[in-house]
């Protein structure tokens, strides 16, 4: 069912926004110079810089995205997030020192500098790529769930966000990013600190906080570390602090979206402090939105949920021949939620293993609940998909003895398994990003409601505008600017920045109107990043750190390693987490090799 806002909050949206965009535009008018519209003057503080750096990084995707994880999965998100700390570490100590030494403009700048032109230009174009996608997918992220929810064209939602970041990011440039982004942070801090205190309060007044993550903890959504090496489990300790290490590096070291954020600052010290900042903040607020995640979990426990978050998908499926199961289904999740909310309350007051053990039973019934509820919607909305499964799902259990006695009941039954968890990640059964969006617009109280509305649409445009000022900046910078003849002057470049950036704007809106959901957001974002960083991020450590190698051997290895990363994803090698390691390793080995026997002098 389609949500109507009240007046009051489409006041509170609407004026959020406006303030935010005006005061942007306003304050960085009239940048007359490159030094003023790519690098902010160099004026920004170290708190600036930080904010501004979390703000980049904190998109749409994140609250939609990572409250939907911790719903499903838990706490164990954060530890995706665990290498950043490491990260900000070396590039305080690397990274930062050599752009400020050479005043550089880019990060692709120093590559032209240590190896050649056409080693900038090929890791400037991989930049341009991953992060053009990227930039249409955080507009097309906030703007796909509200077009569900609320009933608003999704097309129109996507030229919305677009064109209110084209204004004030073209108008003062890498200066009117990093002063709206002060104030976006503050509506986002604000609007999660307010929704957290709300959901604790619609708990039930006999449970406290502390009973409430203790109910978390018995269903496993409290566990935080996972210590194994199973390479099939995306999220556990050793791959954020691996991986998660390299893909940070990457990010934050040659990712222009968040080296122009710092470039702006004040000073070297101010640059560090800035990131430092960043990688102690970082961290707790990941947790502090998973946390929120899993408290409206809780309070759900008390609450009747939907079988899937995404009202018009059960419609389609209750209109269906598939109907009739769908209710049966909602019936027994019904009956379930009884079992759940009595279970909750005695918990709450007495904590012993057989309370907990059948908690976790319950949660675990639930999911299956939910992942039939996903096969039934997709079958009601394909038809090919429901005769395949059908078919398959007869064979099994109609036909199992025969299958057992020519061994092939093994392989059918992995066989229903795989089309079963095909139907999880469609995009109109898959509802973890519209989770959180439809507790707010069910639940919090008026006001509240367009404050995270517009928590939503300011992470959707902080990180949006970042990333068509970077792709804007390159573009001038490393490709046009790099390519005159002649000099054209400071008022040309800035002139070309701007028309870089509103093409950029454009191009982002095109993409946001022809994207797709995947399982996850924000594992789409991170998967698109870890396909291009970690090539990228080794062509700088060969640049820092093997003086030996020339800029062809570079170039060469650099084709080479992105085709084979590029595969590895396609055939799903290793998480994609390990991409970024893969990537970084593979580039500098063949960098290596290709320089040893190459006839250009060393």
């Amino acid at each position: 069912m389609q949500q109507t806002l009240d007046w009051i909050d489409w006041t509170v949206l609407i004026v959020t926004l406006a303030v935010i965009v005006g005061y942007g535009t306003w304050k960085t008018r009239g940048s007359k110079n490159v030094q003023d519209y790519v690098r902010g003057g160099n004026s920004t503080k170290w708190w600036t810089i930080g904010l501004s750096v979390m703000a980049t990084q904190a998109s749409a995707i994140t609250f939609l995205s990572t409250t939907g994880q911790a719903f499903s999965d838990g706490m164990g998100f954060v530890q995706f997030y665990f290498g950043l700390p490491i990260a900000m570490v070396i590039i305080c100590l690397v990274f930062i020192p050599i752009y400020h030494r050479l005043k550089v403009y880019t990060a692709y700048e120093f590559l032209e500098n240590r190896f050649d032109l056409k080693t900038r230009t090929l890791t400037a174009i991989l930049f341009l790529i991953q992060r053009g996608l990227a930039a249409g997918i955080t507009i097309f992220a906030p703007a796909i769930i509200l077009s569900v929810v609320l009933g608003w064209n999704i097309v129109t939602l996507n030229i919305i966000i677009g064109v209110l970041v084209i204004i004030y990011t073209v108008s003062g440039g890498t200066k009117a990013v990093t002063v709206t982004q002060k104030q976006q942070m503050f509506v986002i801090f604000a609007g999660m600190v307010a929704a957290l205190v709300i959901i604790i309060n619609l708990i039930p007044n006999e449970v406290s906080f502390v009973n409430a993550i203790d109910i978390a903890g018995a269903t496993g959504k409290m566990q935080v570390l996972d210590f194994s090496f199973d390479l099939e489990n995306r999220y556990t300790v050793w791959t954020g602090l691996i991986g998660g290490t390299f893909l940070m590096l990457s990010y934050f070291g040659t990712d222009q979206s968040q080296v122009q954020r710092y470039l702006s600052g004040k000073s070297m010290k101010e640059m560090q402090m800035g990131l430092l900042f960043n990688g102690l903040l970082k961290v707790p607020m990941q947790f502090f939105i998973l946390l929120v995640g899993v408290m409206v979990f809780v309070f759900y426990q008390f609450n009747p949920s939907p079988l899937n978050f995404i009202d018009k998908s059960t419609e389609t499926v209750l209109a269906s021949e598939y109907g009739s199961e769908y209710r049966a289904l909602q019936d027994k999740q019904a009956e379930l939620f009884d079992m759940k909310q009595r279970l909750s309350l005695a918990y709450s007051k007495n904590e012993n293993s057989e309370l907990k053990q059948e908690l976790f039973q319950i949660d675990s019934i639930e999911k299956t609940y939910r992942h039939k509820s996903k096969v039934l919607i997709k079958k009601a909305i394909d038809p090919e998909y429901a005769s395949k499964h059908d078919a398959l799902e007869r064979e099994v259990y109609e036909n199992n003895l025969d299958l057992i006695k020519n061994g092939t009941f093994n392989e059918k039954v992995e066989e229903l398994n795989e089309l079963s968890k095909e139907a999880a990640k469609d995009t109109q059964t898959n509802d973890r990003d519209y989770m959180f969006i439809r507790f707010i617009l069910n639940h919090l109280p008026t006001g509240l409601i367009g404050l995270l509305l517009a928590v939503i649409l300011s992470a959707a445009m902080s990180s949006t505008a970042s990333e068509i000022n970077a792709l804007a900046t390159i573009t001038s910078i490393d490709l046009y600017g790099r390519n005159l003849k002649e000099d054209k002057g400071e008022t040309h470049m800035v002139n070309m920045t701007k028309w870089f950036t509103f093409g950029w704007g454009i191009v982002a809106i095109i993409i946001a109107c022809f994207a797709d959901l995947a399982e996850n957001l924000i594992q789409l974002v991170n998967i698109i990043g870890s396909i291009f960083y970690g090539n990228v991020l080794g062509i700088f450590l060969l640049a820092f750190f093997f003086k030996h190698i020339k800029g062809n051997a570079v170039f060469v290895g650099a084709l080479i390693t992105q085709v084979i990363v590029i595969i590895g994803w396609a055939f799903d090698w290793m998480p994609y987490l390990w991409l970024n390691l893969f990537g970084c390793v593979v580039v500098i080995v063949i960098a290596n090799l290709l320089q040893k026997f190459s006839k250009q002098p060393i």
